[in-house]
């Protein structure tokens, strides 16, 4: 059941838990998700990053999603990530998109906001909900959305209240020591900056870079706000892993065997995921 984002986020708030937010970026993927959705009748978001328009268009998407969610009745959203072009947002809005995340999080804070409030108006006119980041994250190993010369910066809490006052988003990205892609050391996540956050604005809260993110954090995260987990690298990671150590075992594939190991592959680590955040 596609639903906008913003209720599933207030439920995860209430009850304290958070949704994974899983990246797709073909039909193998989204299968992949779906399925995870179906058979752990847990809430999730299917996540499409701008970047990943070479592989798919927005319609194209949707009528995936559309199609192979028609026998569930759990809810989830179908989430534009990461996208720091407007027109693209309103492309995914008219093509069915339930909730946008704008990036203006590299650009000045006066711009972000000014940014950032035209995507709400436009989006809550169309029933669509709007996730934001304010302070940016480092890049990791193997990230495919950051860059090496992405500077980790903080978010702060009296910006933060101000900016959620300004542009009547629905959900805040928080940079506190998470990574795009996997830590490059021992993660050193900054729960006592989500703490003050929370201290100052209520709305739900989002973690990028959860990938390789201790259980332990992911918990401490979740009871101070977190409702929301973004998962891209550790799906195309372990993904990938399991399908060359499957190639290489000897055994003779054809390439629709390939397609539905993938699928597989995709739903056991977005299920892990979904019962370690729920």
């Amino acid at each position: 059941m596609l639903v906008d984002m913003k209720a599933i986020l207030e439920d995860a708030k209430l009850k304290k838990y958070a949704v994974g937010s899983f990246n797709v970026y073909s039909y193998e993927t989204i299968k992949g998700v779906i399925q995870s959705i179906k058979n752990q009748k847990i809430p999730a978001i299917v996540a499409f990053g701008e970047k990943y328009l070479k592989n798919m268009d927005f319609d194209s998407v949707y009528r995936c999603v559309e199609t192979l969610s028609e026998d569930i009745d759990i809810p989830f959203s179908l989430h534009l990530d990461h996208c720091k072009n407007p027109a693209n947002i309103y492309r995914a809005i008219k093509s069915g998109f339930t909730s946008v995340m704008y990036d203006g999080s590299a650009l000045s804070y006066e711009q972000n906001i000014k940014n950032t409030s035209k995507v709400v108006e436009v989006a809550h006119a169309c029933n669509v909900s709007v996730e934001a980041e304010l302070g940016s994250l480092a890049s990791g190993l193997n990230s495919n959305e950051g860059e090496l010369s992405d500077e980790e910066i903080y978010t702060s809490p009296s910006q933060a209240q101000d900016f959620v006052e300004k542009t009547g988003i629905d959900a805040l990205a928080v940079s506190i020591g998470t990574v795009h892609g996997m830590y490059r050391g021992v993660p050193n996540i900054r729960v006592d900056i989500l703490k003050k956050i929370k201290e100052k604005v209520d709305i739900p809260f989002v973690l990028h870079g959860g990938s390789g993110t201790p259980e332990e954090k992911l918990r401490d995260c979740i009871i101070n706000g977190i409702c929301k987990v973004n998962i891209n690298t550790e799906i195309s990671m372990y993904t990938l892993e399991n399908i060359k150590q499957n190639l290489n075992d000897g055994s003779k594939y054809h390439l629709s065997d390939i397609s539905l190991m993938e699928i597989d592959l995709v739903e056991s680590i977005v299920s892990k995921y979904m019962n370690i955040l729920s």
